[in-house]
């Protein structure tokens, strides 16, 4: 089973997609994750996703589909990944369908993740707290959450046209989220 959940920056995609991968052993492919780890490598595109990635854009679609297909090339995670926070446009949809199709896999269902921008600001301002990330401050939150919500839209349409779309209301606590997509998932 292949999963795909959305939601914007602070909405707690990570938090549910480690859950999923933790109950039901699979393998959580966080692109922002990714992005930021090749950050800390201080090669040029480490420095090229970093001003990209710190001014609140998203990392071009090319540098994305080639990470994602090393691992849909591998065949320890076939039918066990959890796309968190990818695609975000329509052109990396589809070109995550043509991926998948060439590795003999498909998406099972998609999870969005639903909440408020005021709710986004306060997680991201905790966050910060937290984990002490540069991309977490209120006005890249803003821009950012702006962006996904513009961006996603017409994928988020695309997969409720496939019949793939459960929306979750992502306000609730974290364990009522947990319990929501483990009896989605259970069904599937």
């Amino acid at each position: 089973m292949n999963i795909v959940i959305f939601g914007p920056p602070g909405a707690g995609k990570g938090t549910q997609s480690k859950f999923i991968e933790e109950k039901f052993g699979m393998f959580q492919l966080s692109t922002g994750e990714f992005l930021r780890k090749e950050m800390t490598t201080n090669t040029s595109i480490g420095k090229k996703i970093s001003s990209v990635i710190n001014s609140g854009a998203l990392v071009s679609d090319q540098i994305v589909s080639d990470l994602i297909e090393k691992i849909l090339a591998d065949k320890k995670y076939k039918n066990r990944i959890i796309f968190d926070g990818y695609p975000r446009n329509l052109n990396q949809a589809k070109n995550l369908d043509i991926l998948l199709k060439k590795y003999q896999q498909k998406i099972d269902i998609v999870l969005k993740l639903s909440v408020s921008l005021r709710t986004i600001k306060k997680r991201i301002s905790e966050r910060r707290t937290l984990e002490k990330r540069d991309d977490d401050n209120e006005e890249i939150a803003i821009k950012r959450y702006e962006t996904y919500e513009k961006s996603t839209e017409p994928v988020i349409e695309y997969y409720k046209q496939l019949k793939l779309l459960k929306v979750i209301d992502g306000e609730k606590s974290i364990d009522q989220i947990s319990k929501e997509i483990s009896d989605i998932i259970s069904l599937i």
